[in-house]
């Protein structure tokens, strides 16, 4: 059975939004976000409020851009990291309309656009925001270790960013800086790793499923895409899905090959194997694919977010992480 959706009806990106924290800013790709912080707290009285607000802030400013009143706005599709997705549960309430709170760690906003999309697509919705966050002050005190402790982590181990992206979809906008074309449903898959700091290598086994399964459904390759951007793999698991790919047979074309988690910061960032989190994909795809595909840069990506599905509970209990990859075709819209 095909994993992969086609949108035969036109599914416009209308506007988009990036927000990123202040060591984000200072890495390679500072300059093309929307907005970087100053203060990481944002004036809250705690973290996870901070990062619902971050949150909310791409969201109104998405819908400013696209020129739509938030009363207009027909449904929300958001996630973050943290229990319960406090964050984009607290940022829907704010704007009051239709929410689909969604979780696929990582993942996330790569699968919010696929439904969003389809749900546009389909004419259910006249339009969708889709947003995701994460924060690196949040994800440390609920997966890992209270901040304060200031306890060291090994090689491995990624940095969570601290972002937010946001992107707007409806069947109306002409002409709009690009489409949603294909929606790729990625599988769990599991190859049991069990270190809760080695996140490349529990997630590089679904994004090679996930780019091989849209590669035969869609007949296409690498030569097809002008990039093929994965989400929080970071320099670590960027090589193991080179590797996975080769073994499927897989032709890999390395300079179209992007990772966000690899490309948010620079390697004397102290941030060992690269940036990860929900708001890593989501405000790079905002900030550079999109930005690329409106000037014309490039005229087709392959967008593919990447989940760990692990929990507090399942790691304290010795579980292995399972791993989830989704994908969406985005192209320029003649």
């Amino acid at each position: 059975m095909k994993q992969t959706l086609l949108f035969k009806n036109r599914v416009a990106v209308r506007a988009r939004a990036s927000i990123v924290g202040k060591k984000e800013g200072a890495g390679p790709l500072g300059g093309r976000f929307d907005v970087v912080l100053d203060d990481d707290l944002l004036g809250q009285k705690s973290w996870e409020l901070a990062e619902s607000e971050m949150l909310r802030r791409a969201a109104c400013l998405c819908l400013e851009r696209g020129g739509l009143d938030v009363s207009a706005l027909e449904l929300i599709t958001a996630g973050d990291l943290i229990n319960q997705l406090m964050p984009s549960s607290l940022m829907a309430r704010s704007l009051g309309r239709p929410f689909l709170g969604l979780y696929g760690a990582c993942s996330t906003f790569a699968e919010g656009a696929l439904i969003g999309g389809a749900m546009v697509e389909g004419g259910f919705r006249k339009n969708a925001l889709c947003a995701a966050s994460s924060h690196f002050c949040t994800a440390e005190r609920q997966f890992r270790f209270p901040l304060e402790l200031g306890t060291q982590r090994p090689p491995a181990a990624q940095w969570t960013a601290t972002a937010a992206g946001a992107m707007l979809v409806d069947r109306e906008k002409a002409p709009a800086q690009a489409r949603l074309t294909h929606g790729t449903i990625g599988r769990v898959v599991d190859f049991e790793v069990t270190d809760a700091n080695h996140m490349g290598a529990a997630m590089a086994p679904a994004v090679a499923d996930t780019i091989q399964a849209h590669f035969i459904d869609t007949a296409r390759d690498f030569s097809d895409y002008d990039r093929i951007i994965t989400g929080d793999l970071g320099y670590i698991g960027r090589n193991l899905l080179k590797e996975l790919l080769v073994q499927r047979g897989v032709e890999i074309d390395d300079e179209k090959l992007v990772d966000c988690g690899a490309s948010l910061f620079y390697q004397e960032q102290d941030v060992h194997a690269g940036g990860s989190g929900c708001g890593c994909v989501a405000a790079v795809t905002c900030a550079v694919a999109l930005d690329n595909l409106e000037k014309r840069a490039w005229k087709r990506v392959l967008v593919i977010g990447s989940g760990a599905l692990m929990s507090t509970t399942s790691a304290q209990q010795g579980e292995s992480i399972p791993g989830v990859a989704h994908a969406v075709a985005l192209e320029v819209d003649e």
